[in-house]
């Protein structure tokens, strides 16, 4: 699997990292019930197939998700490279809090590292910059992990180009980590260009969308979601947005069968397309998912398909925005 250096950094990265949101099992924000030894049989899948990096956060699954990746390492010799985050806790309650005071920032990084069963993180990244007021400071201390050798590079996840720069005056950011889709191009605007001047590595979430640009779902699949499964309150699946994302993925599965492709390789590889973009994150919850989804990595989309995508787009945002 080909791959490519994150921004200024040594880390060489396979195109494709496995995410680990959706294994972490139910809370706040999760998908639903999982099965733990699946879990960990899909890491280690991951692994087998090439992929050298995982992606995960104390957040997912309220610790789990970095308990299963732990007890995946264990099990394989192969050591990948270990991207977490820091700055979303949680209450006996299982609500999400905000937190990027100093103290706090240390804390997740040791219960990180002792979940994980690691001696040091590859990437640490602030998961959101929430509170505002607060990113220096959170940022401040996570340069002195990177200082102190806990961590080697230090990240951000879903910032803004003002936001970026605030933090840059105080230690260089290794990397970006936002959304981006076929459904969410907002980063195209001008994150992507402004990372790519600077050294900034980009790594990709949620290429299929949460599982929409897979060719996986369907009125019924939608209404026969778990109730814990947080994507029943995303607008993505909702109507007219829903209904026009179907509609549009019978179009895609055109482009994706002419080239002997799947759909969620369609979905990465057109991801994968913007040279500004180092890796992309892809979720996975069996085995089978990432053998499928993994030779998205060394396919590149040609001129002529990302063409006609970009038409299909087109005609999806006209729809949804009533015209």
């Amino acid at each position: 699997m080909r791959t490519r250096k994150l921004g200024y950094t040594d880390l060489e990265l396979t195109a494709i990292g496995l995410g680990t949101w959706a294994i972490g099992g139910p809370w706040q924000f999760g998908w639903g019930p999982q099965d733990d030894n699946e879990a960990i049989r899909t890491i280690l899948a991951a692994i087998d197939h090439g992929i050298n990096w995982l992606d995960t956060a104390p957040i997912y699954g309220l610790g789990h998700s970095e308990e299963l990746v732990g007890k995946a390492l264990k099990q394989t010799k192969d050591k990948p490279l270990i991207a977490t985050k820091c700055g979303l806790t949680w209450s006996g309650a299982s609500q999400r809090i905000a937190c990027l005071k100093k103290e706090s920032i240390r804390q997740e990084c040791h219960a990180s590292l002792k979940r994980l069963g690691v001696d040091v993180i590859d990437l640490y990244q602030m998961h959101w910059p929430e509170p505002d007021e607060d990113i220096e400071h959170g940022w401040e201390e996570m340069a002195r992990l990177a200082d102190e050798g806990k961590v080697r590079y230090i990240g951000v996840s879903n910032f803004s180009v003002e936001q970026i720069k605030r933090v840059q005056r105080i230690h260089p950011v290794a990397s970006l980590q936002p959304p981006y889709s076929m459904l969410h191009r907002d980063v195209e605007d001008e994150l992507l260009g402004y990372c790519s001047q600077n050294d900034i590595g980009v790594v990709a979430y949620s290429p299929m969308q949460r599982g929409l640009l897979t060719g996986s779902f369907s009125h019924e699949r939608l209404a026969n979601l778990p109730p814990d499964d947080h994507r029943k309150k995303s607008p993505d699946f909702q109507e007219p947005n829903f209904s026009a994302t179907l509609e549009l993925v019978k179009q895609l599965r055109r482009i994706a069968e002419r080239n002997d492709r799947t759909l969620a390789q369609l979905a990465i590889s057109w991801v994968l397309r913007r040279s500004e973009v180092t890796a992309a994150i892809v979720g996975a919850r069996r085995p089978d998912q990432i053998a499928e989804t993994a030779p998205a990595a060394d396919w590149r989309l040609a001129d002529e398909d990302a063409e006609e995508i970009e038409r299909l787009l087109k005609k999806r945002q006209e729809k949804t925005n009533g015209k």
